[in-house]
């Protein structure tokens, strides 16, 4: 039973010394094999790999893919014409020697980012200073891009302290005013738009006063223009009545004065609570004489 127990034990022992001197490295990664705190041998293929076990030799793995670092920094940039803007960016970069990373910059993607993140910022800073906000948005944008990606290169690259990372590309996502600024670069905004609406409004109140005005002098005209018609018109009927009348009158002249003493008298007394005081002997009731003694 001693026996059984001491191989049980002697094979266990054996498994766990084999699975610590075995490990894997994916084909996304750097393996990197240290001995005594000191980097022994870099594998950048994937596969199964033999070592020392610990703590005579350990492993480490750094990511070996395309890395994205997105600006975090919200400090606002001076331009040419010392107008404070934020800008958003991202770099894409990855890691190309493994041993000078480590010796370099740090053991992990993390300390690499921290760095760059540093490098980038001061570049940016560095050449906004030389354009202008216009430059930045149009026409020297990629310009810009370019040189910044050559600084960070130029710095990650120097001979005497290589970072061992390679930087692919720096891009500009976004342009903006600093925030201190923005309320009142919209508050501008605002009060042009209103200025124009004003205008608007004014030149539409103007344009309303000019069409009444003309609609005015177009209803006068037509007024008057009937108006005189309708004169015309009441003259000939008038003058067409008269001579009617005149050619009436002219064939029987006693009809044609009883005809103008009733007209009279009911102009007179067309009012019921009407009072006259006439001396009944006037020219005024000859017509009503007239008819009684006729009677």
């Amino acid at each position: 039973m001693n026996k059984l127990g001491f191989f049980i034990i002697s094979v266990l022992v054996a498994l766990a010394i084999a699975s610590s001197m075995l490990f894997v490295v994916d084909q996304r990664q750097f393996g990197v094999v240290f001995q005594l705190g000191q980097i022994k041998q870099v594998i950048t293929e994937p596969g199964l790999n033999f070592k020392l076990p610990p703590p005579f030799q350990n492993v480490s793995y750094i990511d070996k893919r395309l890395l994205t670092l997105e600006s975090t920094d919200t400090e606002p940039s001076l331009t040419a014409e010392k107008q404070r803007v934020v800008i958003d960016w991202y770099v894409r970069w990855r890691i190309s020697d493994p041993q000078a990373y480590i010796r370099n910059v740090g053991i992990n993607e993390s300390a690499g980012a921290l760095q760059l993140n540093r490098v980038v910022r001061n570049s940016f800073q560095e050449e906004v200073n030389k354009r202008t906000l216009n430059e930045l948005l149009s026409t020297r944008r990629e310009q810009l891009m370019d040189d910044v990606k050559r600084e960070v290169l130029n710095a990650v690259s120097s001979p005497d302290k290589p970072w061992g990372m390679d930087v692919v590309d720096v891009r500009i996502t976004r342009v903006d005013y600093a925030e201190s600024i923005t309320a009142s670069v919209y508050q501008r905004m605002e009060a042009e738009r209103k200025r124009v609406a004003n205008e608007l409004r004014s030149t539409g109140f103007a344009e309303g006063e000019k069409i009444r005005a003309d609609a005015d002098r177009q209803r006068e005209v037509i007024v008057s223009e009937a108006y005189r018609a309708a004169q015309l018109i009441k003259g000939e009927g008038d003058a067409k009545a008269a001579a009617a009348f005149s050619d009436a009158f002219g064939r029987d002249p006693a009809f044609a004065q009883f005809y103008r003493s009733l007209e009279a008298y009911k102009s007179s007394f067309a009012g019921k609570s009407d009072l006259m005081v006439i001396d009944s002997s006037s020219e005024f009731f000859k017509g009503m004489r007239s008819s009684s003694q006729a009677r």
